[in-house]
């Protein structure tokens, strides 16, 4: 994979094509991009609802719709041929920031034991390194991992159920069983998608040393 590939995850296409790629991909007002900066402000709203007034039950939907909203930009990307370095950038971005501040507003108030905390924000600064050796060697992310996908949607989709479970009392036991299922599966799935995030960025690294010598 050359430097170029491993910055865009994407084959360079030939032709006319080039030019209508090029252009796609150096646009920032698109239908998905506009998506993400949505669910982007859906961040501070979360924030504001759980920590600030508590109000947990409109909190449980800003998620659940953040969470199960998700694929909507990339599908739409695709869909419409709207496919940009932005996007590519602000959907994984999304994911993170709302993974990291539910994470942090759910430990502040006692909704997920700071362990599983911890666990999660381990892996994110294993990837961080990982991320910092590859600018060091002129590279960008690597390319979303298909793993990485799904452990991002089974996390999103775990944290709502999980504050369901703490607020009401009807539902607690199974909502409760459902959420944690779900975030233990998402937390292994994580770690699996940053082992193979390292894996990819040793071997770009050391392709790029053995092309240099």
């Amino acid at each position: 994979m050359s430097r170029r590939q491993a910055r865009t995850g994407h084959d360079q296409p030939s032709g006319d094509t080039v030019d209508q790629s090029t252009d796609a991909g150096s646009r920032v007002w698109t239908l998905p991009n506009l998506i993400s900066f949505v669910r982007l402000l859906g961040v501070p709203l979360f924030l504001y609802l759980f920590l600030a007034v508590e109000a947990d039950v409109a909190a449980i939907v800003v998620l659940a719709i953040g969470g199960t909203t998700d694929w909507v930009d990339g599908w739409v990307a695709r869909r419409l041929r709207q496919v940009s370095r932005l996007g590519e950038l602000l959907d994984p971005f999304a994911d993170r920031l709302y993974i990291l501040a539910t994470l942090l507003a759910f430990t502040a108030r006692e909704v997920v034991p700071w362990q599983f905390t911890a666990a999660l924000l381990g892996r994110e600064l294993l990837l961080l390194g990982a991320l910092a050796v590859l600018r060091r060697h002129g590279y960008g992310p690597p390319p979303v991992h298909y793993v990485g996908k799904t452990a991002t949607f089974v996390l999103l989709a775990a944290f709502p159920i999980l504050l369901l479970a703490t607020t009401t009392p009807a539902v607690a036991t199974a909502a409760a069983a459902i959420g944690w299922g779900l975030a233990w599966w998402g937390l292994v799935l994580y770690w699996v998608a940053g082992a193979f995030y390292v894996v990819q960025a040793g071997q770009l690294v050391r392709r790029g040393r053995g092309a240099a010598a």
